[in-house]
């Protein structure tokens, strides 16, 4: 072999020094291969295939190959497949013999022999002695492992022994090559080729995956405090362009949420708009600004309507309940809006039935105690057997519950012997009581937001909300839903979160066009099909936390086939603290939205809408992005040159309706140095233009320019507006969005914007 160089020192004939070391590595792996191969050599093989994939292990375990049939690419990391993708996990050893030997510490133990009967595997684990029956369920589009069983054998060694514990069940751990997109959320590796995908079957599986190197080591595992035998998971390998769909069969068959058919519907890409202090008296206002907007689906927040959290206390804003309610959503559908329902679901608020003056029993407690005295009527400082050290000291949330009393301190120590003091004895309208030495109690489990107390999901309270929150859906006629404060439920959150969102959401009727959620988990795709919104930003840092907050979780969610709302936007009018809400801003959040195909939430503030003089302005710019994604218009290079660009664009809508994207920068300095005027620049058609307007109301500015040489048009009409001027000074009046277009370069309008006055 010649190889050309252009060092000197290498010379025709001798094989560089990276090629050596590219070589070396090369035989290096293949050695590793040859090596696995051996050890593998003359095993037994198990084959498990449907017309997408042909998926081989040992009767070991060991998987051997994964092959997407269509492409014949190979789908396993080669390098990691040295362990079975069966295992049993104990938190230490159990049985006398292995506890004797191993240390006190989780240890898992791999399975050592798989075979196959039918549509089923025969797993057995030589150190532990179990055997589990996995059932296989093989289609066209996925091929489903469900563990069937777990039998335990007594050793024929010694003393019959009594079955060990197994604390968790791993049904897949499968390592696949990392591709260009993983997507953790619904645990997919995946290119414009091929995707493989392992995803939960039911909501008592844990899904997970962990990345290293060339790896994506995909797992299913299952946790015996939740549930292990009937819990399944399925492997998915596919074209990229057939996943959905291989997905939404598994939903259908699986009886599961089909978040793949939201997902495809035409509603999920609306953007809402959520009215603020709606009443029976207020929702014709609210639709008509909401469809100025834009807007096709509008949110009511559940804190609008009722004055607690799980009873649902009526507000007096409602004196005739659900018939006002129902009124109220009849409205906005006749408006041709879509109702969704906004609503925290997994906790109550203090002043709910379910708090006082008794407070319900299966409200969550974080921390459990054991009084070291007894408890009398006047004590203020409660002594404790265990230290409080983990106990919140935040304020709103430091509450104790004794029998039927919550108690509220102010401090503890975190040395024997330990006390809460300060304490303020019948809190919430709960009455003062007594407790014996040695009884138990807890921390009750206030949210982070404490004027809620979570739900103890063990038991029936969340099923008890959730059906009360599905009478008021139901009867209402609502079509979507919010799931807020889906963060608020205690451990193990991978299940506790998707699980009282499931619970409300089977009860559910008409089933939600799509779902938001504050939180999701791995089985939650299949409920929050449109990911989250963010709490509000003030004006003055709303283009910066968007970039940093809604793009990237819109990139994120992209990875897993879902979008996410570019909200929530707050409707703030101009004041002295703030600049308030700008055409602008609302463009940039609309443009960044557009470019992942991700709606928007709008706060609608009658007040405010009031208040603001660019309301109209603002309105028309949302309305504007949201016709222009809706109708999808926006093309592949237009949305990646918005993804990776902190550049400023502009919706332009010409004389004839068509729109364009047009990259716009912000003069500084204004025009005429007034901190009251917003002035764009950009070019268009050979000339220069500026979008112009003023933010708190209107001003003359006069521009050092000949009146001959600029054009005024109204942005809402594209029609030409008068100007006055003389030979040297033009004088316009600056209050809505309008465009001045100069037939003079950038750097020319630059300069006469910055020598401009207001008048």
């Amino acid at each position: 072999m010649v190889l050309s160089t252009d060092n000197k020192s290498e010379k025709a004939g001798h094989i560089p020094k990276m090629m050596i070391i590219l070589f070396l590595l090369a035989g290096f792996q293949i050695l590793c291969n040859s090596r696995l191969s051996a050890s593998h050599s003359g095993r037994p093989e198990i084959v498990i295939e449907n017309k997408e994939m042909r998926f081989i292990l040992y009767d070991n375990g060991k998987p051997k190959s994964l092959i997407h049939k269509e492409t014949g690419q190979e789908c396993l990391d080669l390098e990691n497949r040295e362990k079975s993708i069966f295992a049993l996990t104990e938190y230490r050893p159990y049985a006398t013999e292995l506890m004797l030997t191993y240390s006190a510490k989780p240890r898992k133990y791999y399975a050592d022999r798989v075979r196959k009967e039918g549509n089923k595997l025969i797993v057995q684990f030589k150190e532990i002695l179990y055997t589990a029956t996995i059932d296989l369920n093989i289609t066209d589009h996925y091929i489903g492992f469900t563990l069937e069983k777990l039998s335990y054998t007594i050793g024929k060694i010694g003393v019959a022994k009594r079955k060990t514990e197994v604390d968790e069940f791993t049904l897949l751990e499968l390592p696949v090559k990392k591709r260009a997109h993983f997507g953790e959320w619904l645990n997919v590796v995946w290119d414009e080729d091929v995707s493989v995908n392992v995803l939960a079957t039911d909501p008592y599986v844990k899904i997970d995956a962990s990345l290293s190197g060339n790896s994506c080591l995909m797992t299913a595992e299952m946790d015996n405090s939740i549930k292990l035998e009937g819990v399944g998971a399925a492997l998915i390998t596919t074209a990229t362009s057939k996943l959905l769909s291989s997905i939404a069969r598994l939903e259908e068959e699986y009886d599961l949420p089909l978040g793949v058919k939201s997902r495809r519907s035409d509603e999920y890409k609306y953007s809402y708009y959520e009215p603020k202090g709606i009443t029976p008296k207020n929702v014709d206002e609210h639709i008509a600004y909401a469809k100025k907007g834009g807007f096709r689906q509008m949110l009511l927040y559940y804190e609008d309507i009722f004055v607690s959290m799980g009873h649902f206390i009526w507000s007096d804003h409602y004196p005739l309940k659900m018939e006002d309610l129902k009124q109220v959503v009849r409205k906005i559908e006749e408006a041709g809006i879509i109702p969704g329902f906004h609503i925290h679901y997994n906790k109550a608020s203090k002043n709910d039935p379910y708090v006082m003056p008794i407070p319900d029993p299966r409200l969550n407690l974080s921390k459990i105690f054991t009084l070291a005295n007894p408890l009398n009527k006047e004590d203020s400082i409660i002594i404790v057997e265990e230290s409080p050290r983990e106990c919140t000291l935040e304020e709103g949330r430091r509450l104790l519950k004794i029998g039927n009393e919550i108690i509220s301190y102010e401090s503890y120590t975190t040395t024997s012997p330990y006390q809460f003091r300060g304490c303020k004895r019948g809190e919430l309208g709960t009455e003062i009581d007594t407790a014996l030495k040695g009884a138990k109690f807890g921390l009750l489990d206030v949210d982070t937001w404490p004027k809620f107390i979570r739900f103890d999901q063990r038991t029936t309270i969340q099923q008890e909300v959730a059906k009360r929150v599905s009478e008021i859906y139901n009867e209402a006629g609502f079509k979507f839903v919010y799931f807020d404060g889906a963060e608020d439920v205690h451990y193990p959150y991978w299940y506790n979160v998707p699980k009282a969102q499931w619970e409300v959401y089977q009860h559910l009727n008409p089933t939600p066009l799509f779902s938001e959620a504050a939180t999701k988990s791995h089985f939650s795709w299949h409920i929050i099909t449109r990911g989250n919104a963010f709490d509000t930003f003030l004006p003055e840092e709303v283009k910066e936390a968007t970039d940093i907050y809604q793009v990237a979780a819109a990139r994120y969610m992209n990875e897993s086939f879902s979008s996410m709302n570019f909200g929530w936007n707050d409707y703030l009018a101009p004041s002295n603290r703030t600049i308030g809400m700008q055409p602008d801003m609302y463009g940039y959040i609309c443009s960044r939205a557009a470019a992942w195909d991700c709606p928007i939430g709008l706060f609608g503030r009658l007040d405010h809408f009031k208040n603001h003089p660019r309301t109209e302005d603002n309105l028309r710019v949302i309305r504007m992005w949201e016709e222009f994604r809706i109708a999808g218009l926006m093309t592949a290079e237009q949305k990646q040159e918005l993804r990776e660009s902190n550049q400023e664009h502009l919706l332009f809508k010409d004389v004839e309706g068509k729109y364009e994207i047009i990259p716009y920068k912000k003069v500084e300095s204004g025009a005429g140095n007034s901190s009251s005027i917003r002035a764009f620049l950009f070019n268009r058609v050979g000339k220069t233009w500026v979008l112009l307007w003023h933010t708190q109301g209107e001003e003359l500015l006069q521009i050092p320019v000949s009146k001959k040489d600029i054009t005024l048009y109204e942005m809402q009409r594209g029609k030409k507006k008068r100007h006055e001027g003389s030979g040297n000074h033009t004088t316009i009046s600056v209050g809505d969005c309008q465009y001045v277009v100069f037939d003079l370069p950038a750097e020319e309008v630059g300069r006469l914007l910055a020598n401009s006055k207001v008048l």
